[in-house]
């Protein structure tokens, strides 16, 4: 289906969560009319490229242990299965004018040629469909525990120029909230960074960053979003390489222009498709131009945006507290603060799930009320934002620079001009904008990523199987539409 510009203008209105900003927010604060337009911008495209991305709402709503199916063109949930089960008898038909589907029908008993099948009879009523295992149990626990703060770290990701219902989203699928997770891969924490970022950053930053603290951690999360969003001016490939890396994103992008994509987004969603072709063509056989751009990277941008609105229901549906926070000069024992505060360890914990016995000297102390004995008050989200931060945050995320540009070396000097310009504001939120600038710099100018990509760009040898893979792909009947599938969510 080919959309319309006035027809994505539409959907848009529709597709698209409201903007979450809190009352006690200013709009001078932070410069919304640029960020709107770049979030309203990768909402369009995102229409267009990936219309069933809002499908990805009901995975971790729907608890675990059921097969979700849902239209690729618009989303639209269209059936559950129990992943063990009678899927004639114990079926959940969203739209009842599909519920005879199955009947007299013998089906498989193997898990992923049943849901092939029900997918192929699905497709011939209502076109190409997603279906992905649910994941409810994922978040929902800790909604329960923490749902109450999500408005608080609403408005911490807006002080960096991030829209909450994106970053946030993105935090569901990287930890459901879940403040002590931790993957195979030693990523902790809120937005699952590896342990090895969060102890550069902590070597960069002047005060204790606890990888276990949600409130801590939130604005480090952020701050690199909104590096990240204002190298390519778009959230979209920005989230891509927080999940599969700079060099996936970049050969990604190369691949994008070269089939075509005049700016990043396009790019972006052309060369992640091709990736994902090819994988299916042959999985090793084109591999030097996909390397590890997988399936989950492939999916990774539109589950986040079709769990925004996810985001704006647990804030409309959940009753808000403050979170107060406090630097520390000394080392406090929870036993103290419980002491002081008449609140147990166990909602000393749900503020502070780092603080096993104490919250460390140079750190900060999360509660519902602010303390003044347990250090100054941190919680800039609190307060306007000053003059000084909200022009250099404008200046910053208007840059107008090219991906290529921000590549090259010598943009270290405009990066580190704003570093400066952020840490001149003496400000919380303008430290840590500093901190994560440097610890962008360190990730950018010291890897071997530039070079991997200046050498991918010029090579003739990826330009002649880039050339091949695309005759191939024609010759495979992959250029017409295909659902998303698969357990992308691990």
């Amino acid at each position: 289906m080919i959309l319309t510009r006035s027809l994505l203008a539409v959907l848009l209105l529709v597709a698209a969560p409201a903007v979450i900003v809190r009352a006690d927010i200013q709009r001078e604060d932070v410069p919304l009319e640029q960020i709107q337009a770049r979030r309203n911008n990768d909402y369009e495209t995102m229409l267009a490229f990936r219309p069933g991305y809002t499908f990805w709402r009901h995975i971790f709503t729907i608890p675990d242990g059921s097969i979700a199916f849902g239209t690729a063109s618009d989303g639209r949930l269209l059936v559950v299965f129990p992943t063990r089960g009678d899927w004639i008898r114990d079926a959940d038909w969203k739209d009842p004018s599909l519920s005879n589907l199955l009947a007299g029908r013998q089906l498989p008993r193997n898990l992923d040629r049943r849901r092939d099948l029900v997918a192929g009879l699905l497709e011939q009523r209502v076109g190409p469909v997603m279906h992905n295992p649910t994941r409810g149990r994922f978040l929902l626990p800790n909604v329960r525990r923490y749902g109450e703060f999500v408005g608080e770290w609403a408005a911490i990701y807006e002080r960096f120029g991030v829209p909450a219902e994106i970053g946030l989203a993105q935090a569901i699928l990287e930890s459901g909230f879940n403040p002590t997770r931790r993957s195979e891969a030693r990523a902790v924490g809120f937005c699952q960074w590896l342990a090895r970022n969060w102890t550069r950053l902590n070597r960069l930053s002047p005060h204790v960053i606890e990888g276990h603290n949600q409130t801590t951690q939130a604005p480090y999360c952020a701050a690199y979003l909104s590096v990240l969003a204002t190298k390519y001016q778009s959230f979209i490939p920005a989230l891509s390489e927080h999940n599969s890396g700079g060099t996936n994103v970049g050969r990604t992008l190369i691949n994008g222009e070269r089939l075509g994509g005049e700016e990043v987004r396009d790019q972006y969603f052309l060369g992640s498709r091709f990736a994902r072709d090819l994988r299916r063509i042959s999985l090793y056989g084109f591999r030097d131009i996909y390397r590890t751009y997988g399936p989950r990277s492939y999916l990774y941008a539109e589950m986040v945006f079709g769990n925004a609105v996810n985001v704006t229901n647990i804030i409309a549906t959940t009753p808000q507290t403050a979170v107060h926070a406090m630097r520390t000069t000394r080392a406090i024992p929870v036993a103290e603060i419980a002491r002081r505060t008449k609140l147990s360890a166990d909602e000393i914990r749900r503020y502070n799930p780092a603080a096993l016995r104490r919250v460390p000297a140079r750190a900060t102390l999360y509660l519902p009320m602010y303390v003044k004995e347990f250090g100054r008050d941190v919680a800039f989200w609190h307060h306007p934002a000053s003059e000084a931060y909200a022009e250099v945050l404008e200046d910053f995320v208007s840059l107008d620079a090219s991906v290529e540009e921000w590549d090259d070396p010598s943009f270290a000097a405009t990066l580190q001009a704003f570093q400066k310009r952020f840490q001149a504001t003496k400000t919380e939120e303008g430290l840590v904008m500093a901190t994560v600038l440097e610890y962008a710099m360190e990730e950018a100018y010291t890897s071997s990523r530039n070079a991997i990509l200046a050498e991918y760009r010029a090579s003739a040898k990826i330009r002649q199987l880039f050339d091949r893979a695309v005759v191939e792909r024609a010759a495979a009947g992959l250029l017409r539409a295909s659902p998303s599938t698969g357990d992308a969510t691990q």
